[in-house]
């Protein structure tokens, strides 16, 4: 097992697999430049006895935004029909090792889960060390998830813009150099190209290696050369709340205790026609 308190090991999870108050659950998502489907991948092969999250549909069914917190209800909802309680351990994997799970890992979090763990390398690490994989869908007994959010780690369009104005808190973009600094278009229509004033600029590539969060040492010089001082408070954005989550993990690994996330993200902010948008790196 690793030292980082977040992760769990492949080998160690394979220990534990299948036993009582054990929860897995495969996080995968992708954008569609990817090409990736992750359904399909889970249904070709997962985990034994991992359950599969769909963060397109674990959303605010009234809300407009793509990944939109989903209320209370919603989520324990979904996680009880997972055969999840908010008691269990809870271990979350992706498909390309560290990269849409994160989302998930902070959605249990803040909806009150207490041992909530990322599988370290996640689905390739756990193929890379020979361990089994099934393709039949399990079917959990329903289980009770009381959730309780924590809105404190849920920053609003309004703080945003107080924040961009009056300064207070550090803001980190985690999405590619180019789109932050406009110089690629948005995947979504409607949505204006850039970031936000006084925006720091750390794409998840810059805090991730071989689908692995870097060590904390690396981690440390990376926000630094990005202006963003890690022991500070900071709210982390990127396209639409998932990729974001990334760098709440790292920042989190940290030691970072106060770190929001911007659950609209970039979708939300670049497509309100009063909120300032800057380009250029």
């Amino acid at each position: 097992m690793t030292q980082n308190p977040f992760l769990i090991s492949p080998e160690r999870l394979a220990e534990t697999l299948g036993r009582p108050g054990i929860a897995v659950v495969d996080a995968s998502w992708y954008l569609p430049a990817q090409n990736r489907f992750a359904r399909a991948e889970y249904d070709a092969a997962h985990i034994p006895g991992a359950v599969f999250f769909d963060q397109d549909a674990v959303v605010d069914p009234a809300s407009s935004q793509p990944h939109a917190l989903p209320t209370e209800t919603v989520f324990a909802d979904a996680a009880g029909r997972m055969g999840i309680s908010d008691t269990d351990t809870i271990v979350v994997y992706d498909g390309m090792g560290l990269f849409s799970a994160p989302r998930v890992w902070w959605l249990f979090r803040v909806f009150g889960a207490k041992d909530v763990r990322l599988l370290d390398g996640g689905f390739p690490a756990w193929q890379a060390a020979g361990l089994p994989v099934e393709t039949e869908v399990p079917s959990p007994a329903p289980a009770q998830f009381n959730a309780r959010l924590d809105r404190d780690a849920v920053a609003s369009l309004d703080e945003m813009q107080t924040w961009v104005s009056n300064g207070g808190r550090q803001i980190a973009d985690a999405r590619p150099a180019d789109r932050f600094a406009g110089e690629a278009p948005e995947p979504r229509a409607g949505v204006r190209a850039g970031h936000m004033p006084g925006a720091a600029s750390v794409p998840i590539g810059l805090v991730t290696e071989g689908g692995r969060l870097k060590s904390p040492e690396a981690l440390r010089d990376t926000f630094a050369a990005a202006g963003v001082d890690p022991d500070a408070p900071v709210v982390t954005s990127c396209g639409s709340g998932v990729t974001a989550a990334v760098l709440n993990l790292a920042l989190a690994s940290l030691g970072n205790a106060d770190v929001k996330l911007y659950d609209g993200s970039w979708t939300e902010w670049g497509s309100a026609a009063d909120t300032p948008v800057e380009t250029g790196r």
